[in-house]
């Protein structure tokens, strides 16, 4: 888990920051309150940040879908670069780290923008589902426990509209999913994602490497 683009020299990444984030203010406040916190790796890189928020700019979403919200970072720049009516639906299990999320979500005035569903998120999904909520989403960010991946990644294709995007955080797990030593379930859990999703023909693929890795998944419209 790496939260900036691991197996680039200190200099190199030093100098792609230098030349390439713009982080908002309230974005830099929120990582360095993380940066304390005892589960600071969970947080995404800035430099993911800034490639979701270029990605919504891009794609213009309406309904978008996050699956691990930790202290609120993804979400806020996700909410931040959406236009005035496009929301967001969270799912998390914590309520001390998303009372965080909550708190600057408020001072940048995107609250409204976020609706968070504190509860396992499969179960949220499926309720989504159940709600007839399926194809109805745009964009989804997935980041959360490895161990349910493949069952967020199938309930959030199914959420998607054809052509909607999912991106999904830590797909190379500092490295270790190469590594044939590497057999811990976490380790497991991702190397058998990667596996499936590049054999599955649902979507085009492509596995970024930024962050920890972050993998786009566009659901097919043929």
């Amino acid at each position: 888990m790496s939260n900036k683009s691991f197996g680039l020299p200190a200099r190199v990444y030093d100098y792609m920051l230098s030349v390439s984030l713009r982080e908002a203010p309230i974005l830099a406040r929120l990582r360095t309150e993380t940066a304390k916190l005892p589960m600071s790796m969970m947080q995404i890189a800035p430099e993911q940040g800034q490639l979701l928020s270029l990605l919504v700019r891009a794609l213009q979403p309406t309904r978008c879908l996050e699956v691990g919200v930790f202290t609120g970072y993804s979400s806020l720049v996700v909410a931040l670069a959406l236009a005035p009516e496009g929301r967001i639906t969270a799912c998390d299990v914590s309520e001390e780290w998303t009372a965080i999320a909550r708190r600057y979500w408020q001072e940048a005035g995107v609250a409204h923008k976020i609706d968070l569903h504190l509860g396992p998120a499969l179960q949220t999904l499926d309720r989504l589902i159940a709600d007839g909520r399926a194809a109805s989403y745009d964009l989804a960010f997935i980041d959360a426990d490895k161990g349910n991946y493949w069952g967020y990644f199938e309930r959030a294709l199914m959420l998607m509209r054809p052509g909607g995007l999912i991106a999904i955080d830590n797909t190379l797990w500092s490295g270790a999913p190469a590594d044939p030593k590497a057999k811990d379930a976490t380790t497991e859990a991702i190397r058998a994602f990667n596996r499936r999703l590049f054999e599955d023909n649902r979507v085009h693929i492509s596995l970024v490497p930024i962050g920890d890795g972050m993998t786009l998944a566009l659901k097919r419209q043929d």
